[in-house]
């Protein structure tokens, strides 16, 4: 998504291992018929993104055989099993330099579709909202928007599976919160009974 010097980019997290799902990664979970991380790369672009990547780590050499990520860019998180900071970190450490905002979603929300990665983005590109996240009847989720000059604290602060929890909370009262609870659902799959979810 474009307008004037604002372009927003895509950041796909796709490393996770599925412990609770038996070890299976992920990226390659079978949502109608495709790998998941197919989709959560189409919803990015189809949400406005002008890139798109995505970070692997579990299954990372099948992830890439077996699944269509044509045009995306795809990076190694090597240490992925440390949660979801590592994957954050590595991810923004890729991230285009002319990027002026990225969209950061995960893979195992499928719920979460093009048009609520494109209201986020609208809160940077249309009304210069430097932090913005998705809510969700009140609560907070994802996706998230972090605009470029406060990548590197972001990373800085990204530890464990708290993501960038601990970034945003410090930074409440600059955050722009989009209600996306009309077009999206905000679960995850984590477990067994999630799967029904996929179907």
């Amino acid at each position: 998504m474009r307008t004037g010097a604002r372009q927003v980019a895509g950041l796909l997290l796709a490393a996770g291992g599925g412990r609770r799902l038996g070890g299976r990664p992920k990226a390659l979970l079978a949502y109608r018929g495709r790998p998941l991380v197919e989709h959560a790369v189409r919803v990015l672009r189809d949400g406005g993104c002008a890139t798109v990547t995505v970070v692997l780590g579990a299954g990372a050499e099948q992830v890439a055989r077996d699944a269509d990520l044509t045009g995306a860019r795809v990076v190694l998180n090597p240490d992925w099993a440390s949660g979801m900071g590592s994957s954050l970190r590595t991810g923004i450490e890729e991230l285009p330099a002319d990027a002026s905002a990225v969209v950061v979603t995960l893979v195992d929300m499928p719920g979460v579709g093009a048009d609520a990665v494109a209201r986020i983005a609208a809160a940077h590109i249309d009304d210069g909202a430097e932090l913005a996240a998705a809510t969700y009847a009140g609560r907070r989720g994802h996706p998230v928007l972090f605009a470029s000059p406060w990548w590197a604290q972001v990373a800085a602060s990204a530890q464990g599976d708290a993501g960038a929890r601990g970034f945003l909370a410090e930074h409440g009262s600059l955050l722009r919160l989009v209600e996306c609870g009309d077009v999206a659902e905000a679960y995850d799959v984590d477990t067994p009974d999630d799967l029904s979810r996929l179907e």
